[in-house]
């Protein structure tokens, strides 16, 4: 005679490991949901990081920053955006010098060329090539009316994603555990 251990509630419990399957829709969307929410914190963190490698950035470059949620897998990106269409031109000017004070003797009284205007009049996810050119550096540029000089490479931006993704994985790390333990109740 065989003795059995009749063991209650198992099926309801291999129910609920089933639904905790990454491939049940629910729980992707919960997962992807989790992820949106790290990435989105780690982009306003690389944010405040840009805006401090900028002094001055009337025109908000900033705003290139993105961020991404994959779909078919579970993961994400920040990047600095490189836009293919540009958005709606602006008027911005930069103010002169020698505007604000018409008396002055010397300064730069020379037209600015329809590229630069062009440039100026770029705003926010469009002046992204300004964010690159202050993490990559520039080459000394060279003008018919002389050196513009060079900007150095300052590496920002591989080094706020870099930390920032990790903090980013870590939360969401600690997102599932509780989850699960909240599921589980394994307190």
């Amino acid at each position: 005679m065989a003795d059995f251990i009749e063991i209650q509630g198992l099926d309801a419990r291999r129910k609920e490991l089933e639904q905790l399957v990454t491939s049940t829709p629910a729980m992707k969307k919960y997962l992807q949901g989790i992820i949106r929410k790290c990435i989105g914190e780690a982009r306003k963190n690389v944010v405040k990081d840009a805006q401090g490698v900028l002094d001055n950035d009337p025109r908000h470059a900033y705003k290139a920053v993105r961020n991404s949620v994959y779909k078919q897998i579970f993961g994400g990106q920040i990047n600095i955006l490189s836009s293919r269409k540009r958005g709606a031109p602006t008027r911005y000017q930069r103010p002169r010098k020698l505007d604000d004070n018409p008396h002055q003797r010397g300064g730069n009284r020379r037209k600015r060329s329809l590229r630069t205007l062009q440039l100026n009049s770029y705003e926010g996810v469009d002046r992204g090539f300004v964010l690159r050119f202050q993490n990559a550096g520039t080459a000394d540029r060279e003008t018919r009316y002389g050196n513009r000089g060079s900007l150095r490479a300052r590496h920002w931006f591989g080094v706020s994603s870099a930390y920032q993704m990790d903090a980013a994985a870590t939360k969401v790390a600690v997102m599932i555990e509780q989850m699960l333990d909240s599921e589980f109740k394994l307190q």
